[in-house]
């Protein structure tokens, strides 16, 4: 199982401190300083079963300036919000689980993140 996480985020000390409770094993992935490629965030997008759109941080200030709120959300423009996911790693919503059975979750929480476990 691997957890991308932000280590100044509160969810992803959670979602930490509950993986480390139930003794699972997990490779962390510190997303900000080793960004997912575009391939990969397609990846991981299949496996959520959601599109970019879903796991973006609209209230970030990358997101402002680059007036994402107004991007359509189709598959049309699905390659360039994962392009955009890719370049600004910061709109990535966290954590993200992607757990060895071939799914994931956003772990924001604990249910989420108890759903990987299982």
């Amino acid at each position: 199982m691997e957890i991308w996480i932000n280590p100044a985020c509160s969810k992803c000390s959670s979602a930490l401190s509950l993986l480390d409770a139930e003794e699972a094993e997990y490779t962390v992935r510190h997303y900000l300083e080793l960004p997912p490629t575009a391939p990969e965030l397609e990846q991981v997008l299949d496996r959520l079963q959601l599109e970019p759109w879903d796991i973006t941080r609209l209230t970030e200030p990358a997101a402002a300036d680059l007036g994402m709120d107004t991007w359509k959300r189709d598959a049309t423009h699905r390659e360039r919000w994962i392009n955009a996911l890719a370049a600004q790693p910061t709109l990535i919503q966290r954590p993200i689980i992607t757990a060895d059975d071939g799914t994931a979750v956003v772990g924001r929480s604990p249910d989420a993140v108890r759903s990987v476990l299982r």
